[in-house]
């Protein structure tokens, strides 16, 4: 009697390990793409801080030279110092965002115009949002000087005064902030959990106590999302100082943003590497506020 049985061919690499390969298949051009776009060119900026180049001829090694000029740069402390303002303020487009949302999530009549109305600083352009903010803060016709006439009050330059500049631009910029953190909010509301209002209320729990324990802590994740965008957001303004001001008067409004593209590519500098050096400080900056939050949200989930 012959033996008809067939032998079972051996399993492919790829078989045994599919379960663990497959994801990695699906991630892999992603991967590529944030290597080639966002990995290399930190590292290369990285080390061009450490030379001194005009972009066009031979690069020169000059070691710290860059970082030792910073210090001693009066124009870079007061980009800094900027960018520490605008961080410290916008993080108010958080809260503002959370209560327009809360409003916003009431069942009332005309509350889809209400939406839209606040919903429609996100969706315009930066470069209009300036333009409207320039109009409105106009010292001849604007908006802002003819309310205060009406008051008796004298007109404001807010964007030539280097006083108040950066201030006016810093209340431009949170106008779609706000509008951005309301709509995270708002998608963060939707996922709450009914069954826990509902025994909050029996318990007793309204207005503030209900906010507070029962609502906020469901909305952590709609609000770290939040505080990274908007630190990240504060951190990198460029295009509404560019249309505003210029980085006038007298250089009062730069940021490190606007004052790495003054140094690196505009009319005043072509210092590609100086240029580079403040790109690495503003980018430590930012790293370390994310990694602050993620380590935060990962203590918090494995405390879980």
């Amino acid at each position: 009697m012959t033996d008809t049985s067939v032998t079972p061919r051996p399993r492919s690499w790829y078989h045994r390990n599919r379960q663990t390969v497959t994801p990695w298949l699906f991630l892999l051009p992603g991967i590529l793409f944030f290597t080639l776009y966002v990995v290399y060119p930190i590292i290369e900026s990285v080390s061009l801080s450490f030379y001194k180049w005009d972009g066009l001829g031979e690069a020169e090694f000059v070691g710290t030279r860059n970082y030792e000029k910073l210090m001693a740069d009066r124009a870079f402390s007061v980009s800094l110092f900027n960018n520490m303002k605008w961080l410290l303020l916008y993080l108010l487009a958080i809260p503002a965002g959370l209560f327009i949302a809360l409003f916003l999530n009431q069942t009332v009549r005309g509350i889809r115009i209400y939406k839209s109305l606040f919903f429609f600083p996100f969706v315009i352009s930066q470069v209009v949002v300036g333009l409207v903010f320039t109009w409105f803060y106009d010292p001849n016709f604007g908006l802002l000087n003819s309310v205060l006439g009406l008051v008796g009050l004298g007109p404001i330059n807010v964007l030539g005064d280097p006083a108040l500049a950066t201030y006016g631009i810093i209340a431009a910029g949170l106008w779609p902030q706000t509008a951005y953190c309301m709509i995270l909010y708002l998608t963060g509301l939707n996922a709450v959990d009914p069954e826990q209002i509902e025994a909050a209320r029996l318990d007793g729990a309204k207005g503030g106590r209900m906010l507070w324990h029962i609502i906020i802590p469901q909305l952590k994740p709609a609000t770290f999302i939040a505080f990274v965008v908007t630190i990240i957001g504060a951190l990198r303004s460029f295009d509404l100082i560019s249309i505003m001001t210029n980085g006038g008067p007298f250089g009062s409004t730069r940021v490190l943003s606007f004052y790495m593209f003054e140094k690196a590519l505009s009319e005043y500098g072509f210092r590609m590497g100086y240029g580079a050096a403040i790109a690495v400080v503003l980018f430590l900056i930012m790293l370390c506020f994310i990694a602050y939050f993620l380590w935060s949200m990962y203590q918090e989930e494995k405390g879980r």
